[in-house]
């Protein structure tokens, strides 16, 4: 039977959806599922970990060290959890996070890592986009697995029965090279870009950063993420957390809007598991038009006030 080691991703005491998304993967890969909880006291997330479906335990690493995911210092600790709880796969979401992460606890077990695992074909096979998602591949791992997980694929999972929250104790040596010093984020209201059931995105067509002032005041109208293209992040109309696509954030909204947004290659690779696309655009050959499944032709100028005003 498979021993899956899902790593929770967390932050200021509770636990990122993702996480259960990560186990909805677990799931179908069928074994016993244990949630790692790394932190300074993770008794709280903990124990939301432990209600998550399907889950038979939660394990607590509580650690000074763990104050903040630092990728140097959470990897040793995975490690030698999963050796001791003799894991056949270690699981953990396809974000910022778990990219940090996941190579570093691949290369100190000495395996190779599956990235963005999209599909189940059983406990050593697994999907994996390629070439901007243009393309997937079906990849076998003989021996240990350790993932990050494409969470566009998977719905989260609900809470069932709350399993049981273990403390564990972990003797790894942590690197001294690596240092917390402090965070700067991005705050906003409004959803988070990788959680959110509806999304606007904004092109470079806005022209300026002011400009996307109209843009947010659609996401108000419709309780709606913001995200953006490249081009957009790349002129500084938007900081780069909210870049949607390859090398952004990959996201499977209910509803997606891309406004002012020609859809290149990559940033379609980050929204093809969105279930209803909408496309506004001035320029009727635009590419974005060729996946959308409502367009609309026009100035975004004139569109979105409008738009706005009627909802």
């Amino acid at each position: 039977m498979s021993k899956i080691l899902v790593i929770a991703e967390h932050a200021n005491g509770k636990l990122n959806v993702s996480t259960a998304k990560v186990v909805s993967c677990a799931q179908k890969i069928g074994g016993q599922i244990e949630v790692a909880v790394l932190a300074a006291d993770g008794s709280a997330v903990a124990a939301e970990a432990a209600k998550l479906a399907g889950v038979a335990r939660a394990l607590q690493v509580d650690n000074a060290a763990n104050a903040n995911a630092i990728a140097a210092v959470l990897a040793p600790q995975i490690v030698e959890l999963a050796k001791a709880r003799a894991a056949t796969h270690v699981l953990v979401a396809g974000s910022t996070f778990g990219k940090d992460l996941m190579p570093r606890v691949a290369a100190l077990l000495g395996v190779p890592q599956v990235s963005d695992a999209m599909a189940v074909h059983g406990p050593n096979s697994f999907d994996r986009p390629t070439y901007a998602g243009n393309a997937i591949t079906t990849v076998e791992v003989p021996g240990l697995v350790v993932a990050t997980v494409r969470l566009a694929s998977f719905a989260a999972v609900a809470h069932g029965t709350a399993g049981t929250v273990e403390k564990v104790a972990v003797a790894a040596k942590l690197p001294g090279h690596t240092r917390f010093v402090g965070i700067e984020s991005h705050k906003s209201e409004r959803p988070d870009l990788q959680s959110a059931g509806r999304v606007v995105s904004g092109g470079r067509a806005f022209g300026s950063a002011e400009n996307f002032n109209i843009l947010y005041a659609l996401a108000d109208k419709l309780g709606a993420g913001v995200g953006a293209s490249r081009a957009a992040v790349d002129s500084g109309y938007v900081p780069n957390d909210m870049q949607v696509g390859q090398t952004g954030k990959i996201i499977a909204p209910e509803l997606y809007m891309a406004i002012g947004i020609s859809g290149a290659i990559q940033h379609l690779a980050g929204i093809k598991d969105a279930r209803t696309i909408v496309a506004i655009n001035k320029d009727p050959e635009a590419p974005i038009f060729e996946v959308a499944d409502i367009g609309l032709v026009g100035d975004l100028f004139q569109v979105l006030p409008e738009l706005t005003a009627k909802l």
